[in-house]
């Protein structure tokens, strides 16, 4: 049978088993050490890339390393130690409130609980299931723009709101896969299905991608 002519279930199962072939590594780019350090710098991270959040949380978790004494921090501060990320004014109020909420709300911990993680400033669905996905090894599939692009380029979506694409996957994709399924997406349209010039004649998703033949 053509690949692309199977139910999209067991194209999607086929299209795990490779992206777990090609990435069998794949793991949060963003360094951390606790789940309070990874929810900082995912908050970090919208609008700026992983290596740049990187560069700029070690001098922060040094001088904040826990919810509590980011909590006492003054806002210039915060705004100076993150200003490389971009939207530094917005990041700093929302980490600062973040950790207030963190205080008042679970008693300086980071919840492991998606209902409350997306209650927290600065946090949404992608942030909470990096989270509890990297951090707390509970399934959680953040929906980024890679996500996004590769899940519609595969057929595997039409939708186009992240929490639709997110449910919609999720169907598709066993629970316990959710987690490294999305890192994998992500390494995958960091590496070969580029947003301007995809790889297709070398990308060995090819057979299962309805998209293949464009571009």
């Amino acid at each position: 049978m053509n690949p692309m002519e199977l139910p999209l279930r067991k194209r999607a199962a086929a299209l795990v088993r490779e992206l777990k072939r090609l990435y069998p590594e794949a793991h949060c780019s963003l360094n951390f050490e606790t789940p309070f350090q990874l929810l900082v710098a995912t908050i970090l991270s919208a609008q700026c890339t992983d290596a740049r959040v990187n560069q700029v949380t070690p001098a922060l978790f040094a001088r904040f390393p826990d919810a509590t004494t980011m909590a006492n921090a003054e806002l210039a501060e915060l705004e100076r130690l993150i200003q490389s990320t971009g939207f530094y004014h917005n990041k700093a109020k929302n980490l600062l409130t973040c950790a207030r909420q963190l205080l008042d709300r679970h008693g300086g911990e980071v919840p492991a609980n998606l209902d409350e993680l997306v209650q927290l400033a600065g946090v949404g669905r992608k942030t909470a299931n990096v989270i509890l996905g990297n951090a707390f090894d509970i399934p959680g599939l953040p929906v980024d723009t890679h996500v996004t692009r590769l899940s519609h380029r595969l057929g595997l979506t039409a939708q186009q709101r992240p929490e639709a694409i997110e449910r919609e996957l999720c169907q598709l994709i066993p629970s316990k896969e959710w987690t490294r399924f999305g890192l994998r997406l992500i390494y995958h349209g960091r590496q070969v299905c580029t947003a301007r010039t995809p790889s297709c004649a070398t990308c060995t998703l090819n057979k299962w991608c309805p998209k293949r033949d464009v571009d």
